[in-house]
């Protein structure tokens, strides 16, 4: 998937179907004088559905369609005949779809498992035939109800991706070449800063066919909670991840300030967070040799006493068995 094809945010106009109207009819049949009313209901107009599709991965195919309308409901006829219903519309969305009010900024609801169905947009009632208004005092009522309208929003859908592993870091920390080597993905990699501009996602084959996927966001700078850089906008796509990866690389002058740095634009957006578990993952660590990495492992067991941490290569292929093992025990323990 290219970066112009993931689309994570669009905004639609729905609108459900108006009902069908009422009969207003009078029986008339050979030999018999007086029949009376019946008028048979108008059919509903359509719903507008939501429904989860776990195949897809983006809201690309909802970018161009910003008008859905269901289908009207039928008038109803004689001989008590219901009008048809109007046809609903589904819209299949991926998995983690948020559907909220674009005036109200109000959450409806949220799409999180596959074929999952939600009325986004209910069809209008259908109007009741003359049949239903005959009395003993009203034998021949000559009047129906019309249909009811249906319903017409404006809605925003916001995807957050439903990926294990987040990998959080600054603009060129080397997580798009981890998640290369890690996965079959193929994010673009380049030698300036915010080489990713969309979220990518890779799978993680682990032993005996299990696996794991991996979300990587655009680099996080220093003021991202204020707008600086790419902003916060990419952060809700790691809200839904179990752990969160942070990759530094050890050439980095303070691993320290720049692991606190990155926690701290976390916590501005979500301080839950860092209820998550954290891994912190020194990358390029083919620079180093033993002796240097000896000394480095010193200040680090100062510095991170709570958080684990590992040293791993991507483009050397170091460490990378044990960095899917740890992270395969983090999210099952």
């Amino acid at each position: 998937m290219t970066e112009g094809n993931f689309v994570d945010y669009v905004k639609i106009y729905v609108s459900s179907g108006k009902g069908g109207k009422g009969s207003t009819h009078l029986h008339r049949e050979k030999f018999i004088e007086k029949g009376g009313p019946d008028g048979g209901d108008g059919g509903r107009g359509g719903h507008v559905f939501l429904v989860g599709n776990k195949g897809l991965w983006t809201l690309f195919h909802l970018k161009f369609a910003r008008h859905i309308k269901a289908g009207n409901g039928g008038d109803g006829s004689g001989d008590r005949s219901t009008g048809a219903d109007g046809d609903d519309k589904f819209i299949e969305v991926p998995l983690g779809t948020v559907v909220k009010d674009k005036e109200t900024g109000e959450i409806l609801f949220e799409i999180t498992e596959d074929g999952e169905k939600q009325i986004l947009s209910r069809g209008g009632k259908g109007g009741l035939g003359n049949w239903h208004f005959r009395s003993s005092t009203n034998q021949t009522p000559r009047y129906s109800q019309p249909g009811l309208p249906g319903a017409e929003m404006d809605v925003i859908l916001e995807l957050k991706v439903l990926a294990d592993v987040g990998l959080v870091g600054f603009p060129n920390a080397g997580k798009s070449t981890l998640l290369s080597v890690l996965t079959s993905a193929k994010p673009k990699i380049a030698d300036y800063p915010f080489t990713t501009l969309k979220p990518n996602l890779g799978i993680v084959a682990y032993r005996d066919f299990q696996s794991f996927v991996i979300a990587d966001i655009p680099g996080i700078i220093e003021g991202a909670a204020e707008g600086k850089g790419l902003g916060h906008y990419f952060l809700r796509h790691i809200e839904r991840n179990s752990t969160l990866l942070f990759l530094v690389p050890v050439d980095t002058p303070d691993i320290k300030a720049e692991y606190d740095i990155l926690v701290n634009e976390l916590t501005k957006y979500n301080p839950e967070m860092l209820d998550k578990e954290r891994l912190l993952v020194i990358s390029k660590c083919d620079m180093l040799d033993d002796e240097l990495k000896a000394e480095l492992k010193v200040e680090l067991d100062v510095a991170f006493k709570d958080i684990p941490y590992m040293f791993i290569s991507s483009v050397a292929q170091q460490g990378l068995t044990e960095l899917k093992d740890k992270l395969w025990k983090m999210l099952n323990d």
